[in-house]
């Protein structure tokens, strides 16, 4: 399984090339981390407790930081064993452009299972895949700009503003 995308965040490369080798950073940002010990230049010890589909393990595993460029690139590569689940292993190739007064992030990653994981299907698996990606670098941006409270605050007031409808069942009985 692989995948690309770019994001924008509003911080510097510094400062986001700082939060990939921090392990406070990252177990806040790792989906379902819950422990993350180790350095970037000796490799990270990681647990992570993960459902897919029907199959939920406690992985642990290891991170390795390679071909690291200060303030431009990475790339992060880990593997991890969730016992009889099967075991997860994949990289990711990440790089960091100053754009627009923030950092663009693009990131490819790829991905493997197996075990009783692979047995789920591609589908399950490519879907899981995309959403802890996404989920790590929806934490990492938020951890480096902040919680985007001002948004969350408008979206309710216009919900509270916005007239009742009725949904389509209240609609069939009248």
């Amino acid at each position: 399984m692989q995948m690309s995308e770019t994001r924008q965040i509003a911080a510097s490369p510094a400062e986001v090339y700082a939060a990939l080798l921090d392990p406070d950073m990252l177990i806040k940002c790792v989906p379902g981390a819950t422990e993350v010990t180790g350095s970037a230049e000796e490799g990270f010890e990681a647990t992570v407790v993960q459902k897919v589909g029907p199959v939920k393990a406690t992985f642990k595993g290891q991170v390795t930081m390679t071909d690291m460029v200060p303030d431009k690139s990475i790339k992060i590569s880990g593997e991890g064993k969730g016992g009889a689940a099967g075991f997860a292993k994949g990289g990711a190739d990440v790089t960091l452009v100053a754009k627009d007064g923030g950092t663009e992030l693009s990131y490819d990653v790829e991905a493997k299972v197996g075990g009783k994981l692979a047995q789920l299907g591609s589908r399950i698996i490519d879907g899981f895949a995309k959403k802890m990606a996404d989920q790590f670098f929806n934490n990492l941006q938020e951890s480096l700009e902040g919680p985007a409270a001002d948004d969350a605050e408008d979206t309710a007031d216009v919900a509270e503003d916005a007239p009742k409808k009725k949904g389509w069942f209240g609609r069939a009985k009248s």
